[in-house]
């Protein structure tokens, strides 16, 4: 049994030498937006959702990305709109927003 009904991790983490990064594309800018959206739907706490900033997810080349349990669906993001769009569609109605999907390849 989970703790949250829904867990969001967003990998916020900064490679050095300017190596392709989740930060480097402002992931903490858009984990501090989820988590404020979370809030001010009164969704997050115990038993409810949790946005969380995470290191390195292993999967940089295709990021920004944040991965939502307990399904383990990997997304990437570009825009606050995306970010809204992944919140109500997947997290609000559990319907998986497909054209956000990660790419397999890179697993």
């Amino acid at each position: 049994m989970s703790f949250y009904e829904k867990h969001l991790f967003f990998c916020t983490n900064q490679k050095e030498n300017g190596k392709k990064c989740c930060q480097g594309a402002n992931a903490l800018e858009f984990w501090e937006y989820a988590k404020h959206k979370i809030q001010d739907l009164g969704l997050a706490g115990a038993g409810k959702i949790r946005v969380s900033k995470s290191g390195c997810l292993g999967r940089c080349a295709l990021g920004p990305c944040l991965v939502i349990y307990p399904e383990g669906v990997w997304y990437t993001y570009h825009s606050f709109s995306d970010i809204d769009e992944i919140i109500e569609k997947h997290v609000l109605s559990g319907e998986p927003v497909k054209h956000l999907f990660l790419e397999k390849a890179s697993l």
